[in-house]
């Protein structure tokens, strides 16, 4: 295959790309002309098959396994990825754990866990590879937040700290290294429906969720890791070559919608300024 796309001849890391949007993320990279290290944590099926594809568009694909609790795994996958690309171009921080629990039932170490995942190790990863990057003046990178970083949502206090710290040091970062040819910025999904759901909600499944999402989402439908994806490509690529420091809201308008609409698909039948404005 031509060397074609926003990212020819781009190397790439996407860390979390077993499952759900990380996967996905791999793959439109690779669409888009890049070859890939794909990062996975424990289970690598999703990993091997997605860079299996990688290979068959004739790119270069390696899968790595790292534990994000373990904060030295990041240095041995940043220098494992170094060797197998070449150097970095752009890296995509997606790696997670999302986690709901009451306030008051929080433990030290879910918080550990969650930092460590979600926050600190991603953190030095990106830190190594800046290095590789700074010495060749360039390098994207995008970092996954997500809407809990913006809007309150009961059962979320520690994943929405994780990742409203994920929004402050890419606006941060993004200052520092943007006059060295370095870009950082991040997305922060709304409801992207991934397979894990079906493990986590009782009762889920694709039918009611995408009845659910009619009257919920202003756009009437859940989103997709494709939706993700084509997003970090473009955040990564020289179309967004003036941006930097952003958190990008992709929620299908969800946290446009004013909390107390209960419906915004049909005409309100309440009528403010009655009086004050003439007569319709």
């Amino acid at each position: 295959m031509g060397e074609t796309g926003k990212l020819a001849n781009k190397r790439s890391l996407v860390t979390g790309a077993g499952t759900g949007i990380g996967r996905e993320i791999a793959l439109e990279f690779a669409r888009q002309g890049s070859n890939v290290a794909l990062h996975f944590s424990h289970a690598p099926d999703g990993a091997e098959s997605a860079a299996a594809e990688i290979r068959a568009m004739g790119r270069r694909a390696i899968i790595l396994k790292a534990d994000f609790n373990d904060s030295s795994a990041a240095l041995r996958l940043a220098d494992a990825a170094l060797d197998f690309l070449g150097g970095i171009d752009c890296l995509v921080n997606n790696a997670g754990i999302t986690f709901n629990c009451p306030f008051l039932k929080i433990r030290p170490q879910d918080l550990n866990s969650l930092f460590n995942v979600n926050f600190l190790t991603p953190f030095l990863l990106t830190q190594k590879l800046v290095d590789s990057m700074l010495k060749q003046a360039s390098g994207a990178i995008c970092n996954l937040a997500s809407i809990h970083a913006l809007q309150g949502a009961p059962e979320h206090a520690a994943y929405a700290a994780t990742k409203g710290a994920i929004v402050a040091y890419t606006r941060a970062l993004a200052v520092e290294l943007g006059h060295r040819g370095i870009r950082i910025n991040a997305i922060a999904p709304g409801w992207i429906t991934v397979e894990g759901y079906a493990a986590a909600i009782p009762g889920f499944n694709l039918e009611q969720a995408a009845e659910d999402a009619k009257t919920k989402v202003p756009l009437a439908r859940y989103g997709l890791p494709v939706d993700v994806a084509k997003l970090a490509v473009f955040l990564c690529s020289e179309d967004a070559g003036f941006i930097a420091g952003q958190t990008f809201v992709i929620d299908g308008g969800t946290t446009a919608l004013m909390s107390l609409i209960s419906d915004f698909r049909t005409e309100s039948s309440a009528r403010f300024g009655s009086g004050y404005l003439p007569e319709r």
